[in-house]
């Protein structure tokens, strides 16, 4: 292709935020334009991530006394990290605000995450993309600590009604208020 052609390419990809372009001044010359992808285009390139969380996990659990055990100790560390990470942003809102942020939060982190209001008060959120689905298809415990994670953010009764790793075309959870205890 032409020069200008490769200009237009790489303009089109700065606007729209996949590359960055710096100048670097040469000892004679003009100076010459640098072009850098930004953290933005790395989806463009197959990761194996899966592939490595996998290897790893296997490798512990293999070592482990009680695998059933390790397995959800790791979860549950990895949920009190995203407890930490994300209850600022939720804490004190109401809970219509609390499910808009999460579905804010899933869908920053590659879920598709969808929600909407139901006429009875409760709410729907759903995700239609996982990221960890090579993970949750082979240790159920990173769906039911995502669950859980949800209940706790929420403040909330969540109950998932569907879920992908079980088949499922999307993860589907509703949300009601807690009832009031006495």
């Amino acid at each position: 292709i032409t020069e200008m052609a490769v200009r237009r390419h790489l303009g089109t990809m700065e606007r729209d935020g996949l590359v960055t372009t710096s100048l670097v001044r040469q000892a004679m010359g003009r100076p010459s334009h640098v072009f850098s992808l930004t953290e933005q285009a790395e989806f463009l390139f197959p990761k194996n991530y899966h592939g490595l969380t996998l290897d790893l996990l296997e490798e512990i659990v293999a070592e482990a006394e009680d695998q059933d055990q390790t397995v959800a100790r790791l979860f549950e560390g990895r949920k009190k990290k995203l407890v930490r990470r994300y209850e600022g942003q939720l804490n004190g809102a109401k809970l219509r605000d609390k499910v808009e942020a999460l579905a804010q939060i899933q869908e920053s982190n590659g879920y598709m995450a969808a929600w909407r209001d139901e006429q009875d008060g409760s709410f729907v959120l759903d995700e239609f993309n996982c990221p960890i689905a090579q993970v949750a298809n082979r240790y159920q415990h990173a769906c039911q600590s995502e669950l859980e994670l949800f209940r706790e953010l929420l403040g909330a009764d969540v109950e998932r009604v569907e879920c992908l790793a079980k088949d499922g075309r999307r993860c589907r959870y509703l949300i009601r208020e807690n009832p009031i205890k006495p």
